[in-house]
């Protein structure tokens, strides 16, 4: 399957300075996963930002 890296950082969230992950979906995904995290794009702007990627942040951020 081919990569969308440029199509996909039209709605890339990431504000992380230097991520090699930012737009290639696929590797952002396992990562966080891995580590038991969401990535940005499950965030709204303002939690984004915060850079707390946990489950517990979502739910809060989501207000769940």
């Amino acid at each position: 399957m081919e990569c969308k890296k440029e199509r996909n950082l039209d709605f890339c969230n990431c504000t992380y300075p230097g991520c090699s992950r930012k737009g290639v979906c696929c590797d952002c995904l396992q990562y966080h996963l891995k580590n038991r995290e969401l990535p940005g794009c499950c965030f709204p702007a303002d939690a984004e930002r915060t850079y707390d990627r946990s489950f517990r942040a979502f739910a809060k951020a989501w207000k769940l």
